[in-house]
């Protein structure tokens, strides 16, 4: 008998609908190699009742908080049912971007210039919805300026735990901070603002110990949104990424080396920024990645020879 095989898809994060492609895609990949792999949605499922159902290992294809955050992890240990990706403190550090970038940094990996800062740090006491410009104006100028001016303009704001680059701004005039930081804060209460780099932005998987062809992303927009992710056919992808062999090799070795520095395990995805002076920037560490008709992933292993389903199967084989 084929063994029974939850695929956990869906959630109620701000990527469930990502979640649900990715989920139905994977067990389309498994049951084609003839793995009795059943959609199970954490929205309507208690997953405390897995063990009861009868499924014996778990390939989590859940994207953002409640899935890829630790939680979901945690959950799946205590009930002894092996699951696809990284375990629980690698999970909970890749969701969160200042504490995994505080890491890369210890472990003295490149890093982007940022400033992270709490919503009760510059607005306390008053809720996510309302509406206080003035204060928050005057709190950014007393705060913020000098750390901003060292970062310099452009600058990209973004919520810190939160994926699919949803919160997402770009800062071209001071004028504008007040709005990004609003919509960041909407996602969550720590934010991260980051220096803005002119480059080209990759991608590495990472899949057991193997790194896959990396990908270069052009975007027609301002930069890799969730419209340029899940929707726009004008997004380009290069894979190979058309990088120098030594460039290459860099880049393999950096996006390792921060997968190692998080405890990440299984597969996973490395976001990386080209500046135009040749400096590479780690962005994030995705855990969980996508795995739609426009995801990356699939598309570095179809590069390296593996089929959907060949792909799908060996994630599976990696559970722990």
């Amino acid at each position: 008998m084929p063994e029974k095989v939850a695929v956990l898809l869906g959630g109620t994060s701000s990527e469930r609908q990502i979640s649900l492609q990715s989920g139905h895609a994977v067990v389309a990949g498994l049951r084609e190699a003839g793995i009795d792999a059943r959609p199970i949605d954490t929205k309507n499922f208690l997953v405390t009742e897995l063990k009861e159902k009868g499924f014996i290992k778990a390939f989590i294809a859940l994207h953002g908080r409640d899935g890829e955050d630790g939680h979901l992890q945690a959950v799946l240990e205590f009930l002894k049912i092996p699951y696809t990706g990284s375990g629980v403190m690698a999970s909970a550090l890749a969701m969160d971007k200042h504490r995994s970038k505080m890491i890369f940094q210890g472990a003295g990996l490149p890093v982007s210039p940022y400033v992270a800062l709490n919503r009760e740090q510059i607005w306390p006491n008053v809720t996510q919805n309302t509406s206080n410009d003035l204060l928050l104006n005057n709190r950014i100028s007393n705060k913020l300026i000098k750390n901003i001016n060292q970062l310099g303009l452009p600058l990209i704001v973004k919520p810190s735990r939160e994926g699919s680059s949803f919160g997402m701004t770009k800062v071209e005039h001071l004028d504008q901070l007040s709005d990004a930081l609003k919509k960041a804060w909407h996602y969550d209460e720590e934010i991260l603002i980051e220096k803005w780099h002119f480059g080209t932005e990759l991608t590495v998987a990472i899949l057991g110990d193997t790194v896959l062809p990396s990908i270069r992303i052009q975007v027609s927009d301002i930069f890799y949104d969730y419209q340029a992710k899940y929707v726009s056919d004008k997004t380009q992808y290069f894979c190979p990424s058309g990088l120098k062999q030594e460039q290459e090799k860099q880049l393999a070795t950096l996006s390792m080396n921060a997968y190692r520095a998080l405890g990440c395990d299984g597969w996973g995805r490395v976001d990386v920024m080209l500046d135009d002076e040749g400096h590479f920037y780690l962005m994030e560490i995705n855990t969980a990645p996508g795995m739609t008709d426009h995801s990356l992933f699939p598309m570095a292993a179809r590069q390296a020879g593996f089929s959907f389903s060949e792909l799908v199967c060996k994630i599976l084989s990696l559970a722990h």
